[in-house]
């Protein structure tokens, strides 16, 4: 057809009237293009419908009237604004342009209704502003921002039979796009949101030499310029006015616009990141001025793999633009690269809440996140604002395959979350595109958002979705807490100095455990170690309820060492107010089992609770996020090395049995790797017995001894629930013995572990204390039998204590029974004597000069 563009490959590269690789000589010149055409008059079923009450002539129209060279055009729009367009010296040979349908009026002026149609806006004239034509054509050093993008998203539209090619309005089908026609925005409308610096800035660039244009270019961010990108920009603001125009005023039921260059980066003074006008906002402003009474509140949501930065800034404080945003952020680590994206910036003044930011925590975010995101955020948020128009920066750079996002949304997720915006605003919706760098990504991707802008009912979604990844369900939870002041829809709300209990509160994690820790003291007479034993830098007020031992755990007896999380909660929130009342409120404590049954077996117990923060200091009463594994892991094994040295190793325990659940298992491995007296021949460390869920699986690391992984395999226990990636068939690593003793489990929570694999663990507890003891017992006959033997002799015997490798095969123990003093009992604050005994004592702090 006349105006049809090259039908490309995905992967096809074409030299085009845009100068993006080799320039052409013979190419058509943009700015003949964009000026007027002279010639003579044209019938009425002609010419070009257009939108507009006031049927004003649109600049894609040929000009009824002959205009001389250097002269000017003004056109007029709706609103009396006007802008002087530029006059072709001579007219250029060029196809004709692309012609509009009006739809039809309402069938009932009694009951006036929008049309059934989807509006369309493309004019392949965007496609001018392009890089330099010295640029090479090399597929590698195209600029991500490609002339190509608009028309790869047409070109498949139009595959799809949802854009006809007629140029007639009675041959138009009733089930394809009605074009809306295109115009440049006038400069009153772009200085809406632009300052006049920016905007006679871009102007300029027309007279620019291409050394001018490069040198402006590399002192902005992320840019490029050439003679038509003044026309181009103006082109693409106006197809977005257009495209919100046609939908405020019924002329469409809703409209998608495939215009570049984009915007949501643009600030008022200047470009940025490959936007030279903000479209969107430059839009929502017109119609809020146009249309006051039917246009007053706008939702403006930018799934963009980018944060808005332009549009944010636009609308900081209006309490009429509602602007929602989901972007990668990795702490100020993504581009833009500004703070302000974060889930904090909410608006100021007026328009406090009303800028809602979705920061993802990392790239591979898919479906399952942003539909989550939707479904907590964005729709009830959306749903309180009620709007009167919604417009989506319509970014698709968070497609599977954009290596420049590095995002994994499919053009069903599109579907269903255009879905979803649909029920807004009486179905008055408009999507501009903005960013999008893989050509058949947002092709595909803007055929799924089209098709149901048309009614079509969104695809399917994968069957085998995944839940959203744990990052980003910390994301929206943090953005629910943070907005729940300003929304009533989310929970749960805010709590701050404001509240009338502040002065009145206590976190619960301090308050259940000082509980437990009288329980046991109740129970079993444990006790809590004072803080002033355990003052290991920042551990001592941290922990004054979190270590407690029963009152022997010194003595020659077995001990049980358990180093865990804190206890579970099951609850079931108010459904009306999401509140958590105490009485749908569970405390899950399997840990407590343990302890009890190794008490009633004549074990002695220390009880380590390692709390999921190390300490709270924060003068609002928000959310604090738990410290992450690496962190706690250091507490345990600072606070397990500390235990050790103190009130272990240098007392009688006769067997040591570690017991590390969940985050804790991983201090307990670098207790075992950096402490070699744990694993001498004469400690009485038995084994470590691990439970793991969400944590990685450590190895144990010894550079000076290469024995210490088959040490470690023999001593260990290690219970991994069922779906841990270590068991994934496809994992090609090799299960090392440096890893432990691994026990896959069949459930897949701590707390189903625990109670699963108790009888084995008590198995292996009493299996080890039972041959503890028959070497025992067979050392003292040993013993009775010598002191006969040496009854002649004056002095007394010293009392004698068996010491046996431990294995946790009894056929390989050893009787490795001798007779060796021990030391006097170590002081409980931690001050250390040197012992005069003839022995070698374990402990380094008690060895003789």
């Amino acid at each position: 057809m006349e105006d049809e563009d090259y039908t490309m490959g995905e992967d096809s590269i074409v030299v085009s009237t845009e100068p993006n690789g080799d320039h052409v000589p013979d190419t058509v010149i943009p700015s003949e293009i964009f000026g007027n055409v002279k010639g003579p008059a044209l019938a009425k079923r002609d010419q070009l419908p257009f939108h507009s009450p006031a049927k004003a002539p649109s600049l894609l129209q040929p000009s009824v009237q002959q205009s001389n060279p250097g002269s000017h055009r003004t056109t007029k729009s709706p609103s009396g604004w006007s802008d002087r367009m530029k006059t072709s010296r001579r007219t250029p040979a060029r196809r004709s342009s692309p012609r509009v349908c009006i739809p039809p009026k309402p069938r009932s002026a009694a009951l006036p209704y929008a049309t059934s149609k989807t509006g369309l806006v493309y004019d392949p004239r965007m496609r001018f502003h392009a890089e330099l034509p010295d640029m090479s054509i090399n597929p590698d050093d195209i600029h991500p921002e490609d002339p190509r993008r608009i028309h790869s998203i047409f070109d498949e539209i139009q595959q799809a039979g949802l854009v006809g090619s007629s140029r007639t309005e009675e041959d138009t089908q009733e089930d394809q796009c009605w074009r809306i026609a295109t115009r440049f925005a006038t400069r009153p409308e772009i200085l809406l949101i632009h300052t006049e610096a920016h905007y006679n800035f871009v102007e300029s660039l027309q007279s620019m030499s291409a050394d001018e244009l490069r040198e402006q270019a590399s002192k902005l961010d992320s840019i490029y310029f050439n003679h038509s990108t003044y026309e181009c920009a103006k082109l693409a603001a106006g197809g977005a006015i257009e495209a919100c125009k046609a939908v405020v005023e019924g002329a469409v039921r809703n409209a998608i616009a495939i215009i570049r260059p984009p915007g949501h980066h643009a600030e008022s003074t200047q470009p940025s990141g490959f936007c030279i006008f903000n479209n969107v906002p430059i839009a929502a402003r017109v119609c809020q001025h146009a249309y006051p009474e039917t246009c007053r509140k706008v939702l403006i949501l930018d799934w963009d793999v980018h944060h808005g930065n332009g549009i944010q800034h636009a609308f900081y404080d209006d309490p009429n633009v509602l602007y929602i945003s989901l972007h990668v952020y990795k702490d100020g680590n993504f581009y833009p690269n500004l703070p302000d994206g974060n889930l904090n910036y909410c608006g100021e003044g007026p328009g406090e809440g009303k800028n809602v930011n979705i920061p993802w925590a990392e790239h591979g975010m898919g479906d399952s996140e942003y539909l989550y995101a939707f479904q907590e955020v964005v729709m009830p948020i959306a749903t309180d604002f009620d709007p009167d128009l919604v417009i989506i920066s319509a970014g698709f750079d968070a497609a599977e395959g954009d290596l420049l996002g590095g995002c994994l949304v499919t053009p069903a997720c599109y579907g269903h979350m255009t879905h979803m915006l649909m029920s807004l605003a009486q179905g008055k919706l408009v999507a501009c595109l903005e960013g999008g760098y893989n050509l058949r990504s947002i092709a595909r991707s803007a055929l799924a958002v089209t098709r149901v802008l048309m009614l079509e009912p969104p695809d399917r979604l994968q069957d085998d979705l995944p839940p959203p990844k744990d990052s980003a369900v910390r994301t929206v939870e943090q953005v629910k807490r943070q907005h729940s002041k300003y929304w009533k829809s989310l929970y749960p709300k805010h709590l701050d100095k404001n509240d009338p209990g502040y002065e009145d509160t206590y976190r619960l994690h301090e308050i259940i455990r000082e509980w437990q820790s009288r329980r046991l003291t109740s129970e079993h007479s444990m006790v809590p170690l004072p803080p002033l034993q355990i003052n290991k830098s920042g551990l001592a007020q941290t922990f004054e309820h979190n270590i407690i031992a029963t009152p022997d755990f010194m003595g020659r007896h077995p001990l049980l060492v358990i180093f865990h999380d804190p206890p579970s909660f099951q609850d079931h929130p108010d459904p009306v107010t999401g509140n958590n009342e105490l009485h749908n409120t569970w405390l899950t404590d399997i840990t407590k089992r343990y302890i009890d049954w190794a008490i009633q077996n004549d074990f002695q117990v220390v009880d380590v609770n390692i709390p999921k923060i190390l300490a709270v200091e924060d003068p609002v009463m928000g959310y604090v996020r738990s410290d992450d594994s690496i962190v706690r892991a250091q507490q345990t094994r600072e606070l397990a090395g500390y235990l050790w040295d103190n009130y272990i190793e240098p007392n009688d325990a006769t067997q040591v049995f570690f017991m590390g659940i969940g985050d804790a298992y991983l201090g307990l491995v670098d207790l075992l790797s950096h402490n070699e007296n744990c694993t001498d021949s004469d400690s009485p460390v038995e084994c470590l017995i691990g439970f793991v869920a969400e944590t990685t699986i450590q190895s144990i690391k010894r550079a000076t001894d290469d024995t210490i992984a088959a040490w470690y395999f023999a001593h260990s226990m290690i219970f991994v629930k069922k779906s841990h990636f270590v068991w994934d068939p496809t994992r090609q690593r090799k299960m090392r013995k440096k890893l432990g003793n691994l026990i896959q489990s069949p459930q897949d929570t701590l707390d189903d572990m625990l109670n699963q694999h108790l009888d084995q663990v008590q198995s292996l507890l009493l299996k080890k204390k039972s041959e503890f003891e028959e070497m025992d017992d067979i050392s003292s006959r040993t013993d009775e039998e010598t002191q006969t033997m040496a009854s002649g002799l004056r002095s007394p015997l010293i009392p004698s204590r068996s010491h046996t490798p431990k294995n946790i095969e009894p056929s390989t123990r050893q009787d490795n029974a001798t007779n060796l003093s021990k030391g006097p009992r170590m002081p409980q604050l931690g001050l250390f004597n040197v012992s005069m005994s003839p022995k070698t004592p374990r402990s380094p702090m008690k060895r003789t000069f």
